[in-house]
């Protein structure tokens, strides 16, 4: 069985600053794509950025220069360093991660999410 747990969201004001964490655990033997999405009220879930196992990174066009996604393989944990934070970004941030476990099988596991929200 694969868990996975994010902390750290919360309210801030806009243009400050939120870091993310979420932290896979369990049977796992490998965690490949890990990512970051978000779901804001009446609006669909949406890619926020995805980090590969090799270390390269992609981004929706609304937080490029903003946010920065990282990880630590030998954790199993991905960050999410969020920058100039705007109150569009307002939204339930969820983790996902692509695991192969120890069984073997593959899958893609998500977290119960974090409210961010931006507003003075």
């Amino acid at each position: 069985q694969v868990h996975i747990v994010e902390s750290g969201g919360g309210l801030v004001q806009p243009g400050g600053s939120l870091r993310l964490s979420c932290a896979a655990s369990g049977s796992i033997f490998r965690v490949y794509t890990m990512g970051w999405y978000r779901q804001a009220p009446g609006k669909q879930r949406e890619l926020v950025a995805l980090i590969l196992d090799s270390g390269s990174t992609n981004y929706a066009d609304s937080v490029k220069g903003r946010f920065t996604i990282s990880r630590d393989n030998a954790k199993n944990t991905v960050y999410l360093q969020m920058n100039s934070l705007k109150p569009e970004d307002t939204a339930v941030y969820y983790c996902n991660a692509a695991v192969v476990t120890v069984l073997p099988s593959r899958g893609n596991y998500w977290g119960q999410g974090t409210q961010v929200t931006v507003s003075s």
